[in-house]
């Protein structure tokens, strides 16, 4: 699983403001598609040659990465790398070294010393994606590294300087998790200094035939294809309510154009919910999920029941599960914690 994006980025052209504008002008077309995302890029403008911290808040789907990368693209940094962290993706046990790094030794299977993706993101912009699903403790660290940009790697003494921007995102009600304390209220204010919200797709309709277009270029170019889309099928999309927002949308203008019924398939769907018969009894749902992402969550689902399955055998005997998975104990450990599983309670 790719957990880390690191971007090749393109190389200094002599007026950094010529190439700034180049870099930025990339994405401007997906911003003013609608009066919410001019007023998205405005802000992106106004906070380009700034420093600041940002808070990018939206559902999922909505265009969060866009966001972020058109921020990076129109500073003064876009010639620096930018590198993605999905906070979600990373085993909670292996974040503090994925993000700060780690010293050889500093722990068994540490053979030699790794930097973290602070360190890479030196002189250029780092991307926390899905901030909230970072633990506790280490939202402790990170508010103290946004205090002053240095930190040690793991099992280290010697402080690290970096320079580096950070823009966060995420599609959870922070305020609500700050009221149960499963986000640091000190921290929320650090990274909030800007805040950009990204609303729904379905309340910006307008930008649905612009984008259906981009995707329907991008995919014909990338399949050898040359599907058009009817006046009709176009306006059912624009009616549609995408829940998914802007990444549901890519994935049904995708199935359009690989598949010959894939239009079709798409109108059926939306009659079938017109008319109330979208149950469980009713035929599949569009997918919307690229086959590599449903592989991806298959393969996890089955790893997931064959733990349960060997833990529940052996009474979680961890070292005795890991024998039979032939898998490490340190991997295994892992595995339990990305599942999150947890032992029954002990009969008392």
């Amino acid at each position: 699983m790719s957990i880390v994006q690191v971007d090749s980025v393109d190389r200094p052209l002599a007026d950094t403001g010529v190439a700034r504008e180049r870099h930025f002008t990339n994405h401007v077309p997906l911003l003013d598609g609608s009066p919410q995302m001019r007023a998205v890029r405005t802000v992106i403008e106004s906070i380009a040659d700034t420093d600041a911290t940002v808070l990018i808040r939206g559902e999922s789907g909505v265009g969060k990465d866009l966001v972020a990368r058109a921020l990076h693209a129109a500073s003064g940094r876009h010639n620096g790398p930018f590198v993605k962290v999905n906070c979600a993706a990373i085993p909670s046990g292996l974040l503090e070294s994925e993000l700060f790094g780690h010293e050889k030794g500093a722990f068994t299977g540490a053979h030699r010393r790794k930097p973290g993706q602070f360190e890479y993101a030196n002189k250029g912009t780092i991307y926390l994606d899905e901030i909230a699903e970072l633990p506790l403790g280490l939202q402790a660290k990170l508010l103290h590294v946004l205090q002053d940009f240095s930190f040690s790697r793991v099992g280290g003494h010697g402080l690290i300087e970096v320079d580096a921007r950070v823009i966060a995102a995420t599609n959870r009600d922070l305020e609500r998790a700050m009221a149960r304390s499963e986000f640091r209220e000190d921290l929320y204010y650090r990274l909030n200094v800007v805040e950009i919200r990204i609303p729904p797709l379905r309340e910006r309709q307008e930008e649905i035939p612009l984008l259906a277009s981009a995707f329907l270029s991008r995919f014909n170019e990338q399949y050898g294809r040359a599907k058009q889309l009817s006046p009709a099928t176009m306006a059912r999309l624009t009616e549609h309510a995408w829940s998914g927002n802007v990444r549901e949308l890519e994935n049904v203008i995708r199935r359009m154009v690989v598949l010959t019924d894939g239009e079709q398939a798409f109108e059926d769907q939306l009659v079938r919910c017109r008319n109330g018969h979208a149950s469980a009894h009713a035929p599949a749902p569009l997918v919307t999920e690229s086959l590599r992402e449903i592989a991806r969550r298959g393969a996890q689902e089955a790893e997931r029941k064959a733990l349960v399955e060997v833990l529940n055998r052996v009474h979680w005997n961890r070292a005795e599960a890991s024998r039979i998975l032939k898998v490490s104990y340190k991997t295994l450990l892992n595995k339990i914690s990305e599942c999150k599983l947890t032992p029954p309670p002990r009969r008392i």
